[in-house]
């Protein structure tokens, strides 16, 4: 479909991509991945035809068409929700003018042997072929269908588009790019302004589409969940592994060490080389052998491994000092911005050594209840109390744009620290990866993973024992935030995260307060099992309307005309719901049962080591290597069994 043939790119003396090439089939579903500045979005943009290679072509099928989200995109802000979305449909709009004039002409004509007139019924079919494929017939259904998928609310559909934030407005153009049904989607880190329920439907629509997915990502499940292939730039050249992900992490490890081995041995072939070379370069008996071994080295093919970044983001929070066991106190709190309500009758209790996150969908209040907990907000119903000794550490969503862009990295820090701990500033830029003349750079030049990485440090220059953190991980790499989610699990004192990525949130957090519909709703337990509970509560719900309808139904059909009542209340859709549910119990009882089968056989194998070991005269580093691994393969499983015990209990129950 896209055949991608030698491609360079080059500045001055710097190759980007070297002599790249590899071929994007129908439903393919690929996830771009490397370092930053390895060229993903360029190559993006070289598909699309926005930027030009040094050399290389690519190669488009004649009928294939192509949908691109970049990170950032102009949005059109002079008509309404719907208006702006049916854009999407302009092709459609078209087909349907094409097909009412060919129609006509064809009704109007007499000559039906002639070739004009087989023609007009060729450019007929082929119109209503299109207009089939592009969903003529449904579009009012998937505009709707689309919206409230992406996270837009019924209400929201006259409202103009000029009255959306920045991040909604990316939505509008995500829902238009969808809803043009291309036949490869090119998106660049499409989940940045998702919350969790759209991301997961957008998850579900991708594995569903009938065409072709290319897509950067930093959002490790939604790659997992979407993509089968992963293609790695690195050095300037691809590498295409034929998994998801996960699955390319192990399998990029295997080969670095495999490449690493193959690079230290042609080196020290060189070092070799070059010693003989030095030492019998003089010497007439072996002027032959010199030269063989020069050439040798001339058309020598050097191996290169990337360097891999070895440098710790050690993020190590302070000691949280003493607070109160109660941090804080929400009683029936609400809020409201003039006629705008957000949120009410948020009750609970936060205290210490809690790990809470908060979720929902954009615009449902979880900033605003983070910046009522730091006092930047009063709510407008019920009260936020504060523990006895609470000090707040506050991540804000803007924090990289509260920094003044014309500030050095080091004066970021300096004009806010106090005390001893000024003593430390190039310490903690260390620990942050800001090393030598990176202190000295402007803020206004960082990338927007470096300004997260400078606002966290300027809010761990004192000890806190409150850390509300809303949205740490945007514009984080994977590394990073890896490193981050382990230094917040080794934090002593509480935590409150806004945050939309489930592998940064799973093992964790304890609890998920979930802002929805101007409530808040409480979940005693980790992001999964809160989105498991959340999926059957939707069923649930579904369930309940349906009977609602059900039981509605004949009292007013009555009114109009007698209709006969089908006996089964629930219907087509409740069936359809139970189905649903049993079809969801089966599979966890299955992945109960396969993890209990994985966990005995690795019992066996365990005890097989322990009596060779018992028995042995001498140590074996593989048998040992394997041993450890199988231990720690025992943890991994026996924490995925008691998950998985428990998601099945609560289902159960």
């Amino acid at each position: 479909m896209i055949s991608l043939d030698n491609l360079t790119v080059s500045y001055g003396g710097w190759t980007l991509f070297d002599r790249v090439s590899f071929l994007i089939n129908p439903k393919d579903r690929i996830g771009l991945v490397g370092r930053n500045g390895a060229g993903k979005t360029t190559l993006l943009r070289i598909i699309t035809g926005e930027q030009q290679p040094t050399s290389g072509a690519v190669t488009i099928d004649g009928e294939c068409t192509i949908g691109y989200l970049p990170q950032q995109m102009r949005v059109h802000d002079t008509t309404t929700l719907v208006e702006e979305t049916a854009k999407a449909f302009d092709e459609v709009l078209r087909l349907e003018a094409e097909i009412d004039r060919l129609t006509r002409e064809i009704a109007e004509r007499t000559d039906y042997e002639s070739p004009a007139y087989e023609q007009l019924l060729h450019r007929l079919n082929d119109a209503q072929d299109r207009y089939h494929i592009l969903g003529g017939e449904t579009r009012d259904a998937d505009i709707e269908k689309t919206l409230l998928g992406l996270g837009f609310r019924r209400e929201d559909f006259g409202r103009a588009t000029s009255r959306f934030s920045g991040g909604w407005r990316m939505r509008i153009e995500l829902a238009k790019l969808l809803l043009r049904r291309p036949s490869i989607f090119l998106l660049d880190e499409p989940t940045n302004h998702l919350d969790i329920e759209s991301i997961q439907w957008l998850e579900e629509y991708l594995r569903n589409y009938n065409g072709a997915v290319l897509l950067i990502s930093h959002d490790r499940a939604f790659l997992d969940n979407v993509t089968n292939r992963t293609v790695e730039l690195s050095l300037g050249r691809i590498t295409d592994y034929k998994v998801p992900y996960s699955k390319y992490v192990v399998l990029r490890a295997e080969r670095r060490a495999q490449q690493l081995a193959a690079y230290e041995n042609q080196q020290r072939m060189i070092e070799k080389t070059e010693e003989f070379i030095e030492k019998f370069r003089y010497k007439p008996t072996k002027s032959n052998q010199v030269q063989s071994r020069i050439k040798q080295l001339e058309r020598l093919e050097r191996l290169e491994v990337e360097e891999e970044d070895l440098a710790t983001l050690n993020i190590k929070f302070p000691p949280a000092p003493r607070s109160g066991k109660v941090v804080a106190e929400i009683d029936e709190a609400g809020m409201s911005f003039g006629s705008k309500h957000v949120f009410s009758g948020a009750n609970f209790v936060i205290e210490k050594g809690d790990r809470i996150a908060l979720v929902g969908r954009n615009g449902e209040g979880k900033t605003t209840l983070a910046r009522m907990l730091v006092g930047q907000l009063t709510p407008t119903e019920g009260s936020v109390r504060i523990g006895a000794n609470v000090n707040i550490g506050y991540y804000a969503q803007n924090q990289d744009d509260l920094m003044d862009g014309d500030f050095t990295v080091y004066d970021t820090l300096d004009r806010v620290a106090v005390g001893d701990i000024r003593t430390r500033l190039r310490d903690i830029l260390g620990a942050f990866l800001f090393r030598g003349e990176e202190i000295d750079k402007k803020v206004k030049v960082l990338s927007g993973g470096e300004r997260a990485r400078l606002a966290m440090a300027r809010m761990m220059l004192e000890p806190r024992n409150l850390l509300v953190l809303d949205e740490p991980t945007n514009h984080m790499d994977m590394r990073s935030k890896d490193i981050l989610k382990s230094a917040i699990m080794k934090y002593d004192g509480t935590v409150v995260v806004v945050s939309h990525d489930r592998e940064f949130l799973d093992g964790m957090v304890d609890k998920v307060y979930e802002f929805r519909d101007g409530r808040v709703h409480e979940y005693l337990g980790g992001i999964y099992y809160f989105l498991e509970k959340r999926r059957l509560e939707s069923l649930r719900e579904l369930e309940r309307r349906d009977a609602s309808t059900a039981k509605s139904a004949p009292a007013a059909n009555m009114k109009a005309k007698p209709v006969e009542i089908p006996p089964s209340g629930g219907g087509k859709r409740s069936y359809e719901q139970k189905k649903e549910q049993e079809k969801l119990l089966r599979k966890l009882r299955k992945a109960v049962e396969t993890i209990e089968a994985d966990l005995a056989d690795i019992e066996r194998q365990i005890a097989a080591y322990d009596a060779k070991f018992a028995a042995a005269t001498g140590y074996d580093e593989a048998d040992y290597k394997a041993y450890n691994d199988l231990k720690a393969r025992y943890d991994h499983q026996m924490h995925e069994w008691e998950k998985a015990s428990y998601e099945l209990e609560i289902t159960e129950g």
